[in-house]
């Protein structure tokens, strides 16, 4: 498909800055008051089962659970922001201020979501050397987020650093797809320096190979390969879903993401690096291992930035990339000076022929500069007659703990 050459110039490397229209739903927990009327919270907490704490919706409504969080302070503690992810407007910080109880270490804070709402978080804590005045949210949300010492339920962070906690509600889906499986047969992952003269650079490529090998294998190509393998373990999801029939032996490629300045040179439709995956990567890989030249078994999956790269990648060469898995795409790519240039893709896309390529689209409902440009790229696809494309919303964040979830669901939808 022709394209005219995307926008570079005066684009910001950020999301729009968007209120978010809705405030987060603030809570009473009627745990904390009887937890701490019984004079042992921190002991109330681990026989809870841990943090955050769970609770009946007080209104009555079963779709709905309040969920309590807990910060157990020092003499130096000042305050305490809590933040789950997509669950605090950076313009409106002060409602995800933990409630101090006083004459205690304890801190608190609770929200109200429906039950099937999981998401990672951190807290931001003033112990003191801050700013005064308007400076003061944004030293304070730029703190280090610090873990959950009563949760026991961890993913690793972006880019290293300590574990980050996580919350599921009863009817979130589980990630037991990833969990290593006794009797399960293992695929090898091994790890390649790929250089791209495209690019004038290189980077580590993650390779995964299924048990047994195979030929005319399909094809996986996962942006950020760096989080999602040495990190998150993919291979445990592919092992998994190959044992069960699910998903066809494919070779998976996980070009790793070189730094954060790298990443949105790269993956903003950028066409070097659409280049190197087309005319590059996957002719290395085909050199070396036995994969298919469809288009339509040759999955090209991201998220965020990797996500609109990977729908930039097929429309770009559509007879080599036929499927598409984009999560949480940052479809409102380019936020700049120019509004008419903002969502250049999808009015790329609207502009142009159908193409031979198949969407799986997923986006979170909490996502608030996400959401509203992924339903308009849903809407173009169908308008453009994308009667096969896929899409759907979850009750999440911007957030792996969501996205391996998906990227599983998408993968098997993609390529069964």
């Amino acid at each position: 498909m022709p394209l005219t050459a995307p926008p570079s110039v005066g684009t910001a490397r950020r999301p729009p800055r968007i209120a978010r229209p809705e405030p987060v739903e603030r809570a009473e927990s009627a745990w904390v008051a009887q937890a701490v009327g019984g004079g042992d919270f921190w002991g109330a907490v681990r026989a809870a089962g841990g943090a955050p704490v769970v609770e009946a919706d007080p209104a009555g409504d079963p779709a709905y659970r309040v969920v309590t969080f807990v910060w157990r302070g020092t003499e130096e503690t000042r305050a305490v922001l809590c933040m789950p992810n997509k669950i605090v407007d950076p313009r409106d910080m002060g409602r995800n201020l933990m409630e101090h109880v006083p004459g205690t270490d304890v801190w608190h804070w609770s929200v109200r979501m429906r039950d099937d709402w999981r998401a990672t978080y951190g807290f931001c804590v003033d112990e003191g050397g801050g700013p005064e005045g308007a400076a003061y949210w944004a030293w304070l949300r730029g703190r280090p987020q610090r873990g959950d010492a009563f949760n026991a339920r961890t993913l690793p962070r972006r880019w290293g650093g300590e574990p980050v906690a996580y919350v599921e509600l009863p009817r979130a889906p589980r990630g037991g797809d990833w969990e290593r499986r006794e009797g399960v047969a293992r695929g090898v992952v091994r790890e390649h320096l790929v250089r791209s003269g495209i690019l004038g650079n290189e980077r580590r490529v993650h390779v995964y190979e299924p048990p047994g090998g195979g030929t005319d294998l399909p094809v996986l190509v996962l942006m950020d390969g760096e989080m999602w393998q040495p990190g998150l373990d993919v291979a445990a999801l592919l092992d998994n879903l190959i044992a069960d029939g699910r998903i066809p032996p494919l070779l998976a490629l996980l070009p790793e993401s070189i730094d954060s300045d790298a990443r949105w040179e790269e993956l903003a439709c950028n066409e070097g690096f659409v280049g190197f995956l087309e005319r590059e990567l996957m002719v290395w890989a085909g050199e070396r291992w036995p994969v298919t030249r469809d288009p339509a078994r040759t999955v090209v999956a991201g998220q965020s930035l990797g996500g609109l790269t990977a729908a930039y990648a097929a429309v770009c060469a559509p007879g080599r990339f036929g499927l598409v898995l984009a999560q949480s795409g940052s479809f409102w790519w380019p936020d700049g000076p120019d509004a008419e240039s903002s969502e250049w893709l999808t009015g790329r896309i609207e502009a142009a022929e159908r193409l031979p390529v198949r969407f799986w689209l997923s986006v979170g409902e909490q996502e608030w500069v996400a959401l509203p440009a992924a339903r308009r790229l849903r809407d173009v696809l169908v308008k453009k007659g994308y009667e096969d494309a896929s899409y759907r919303e979850y009750n999440g964040g911007h957030d792996y703990l969501c996205w391996r979830t998906e990227l599983a669901d998408g993968l098997v939808e993609l390529l069964k």
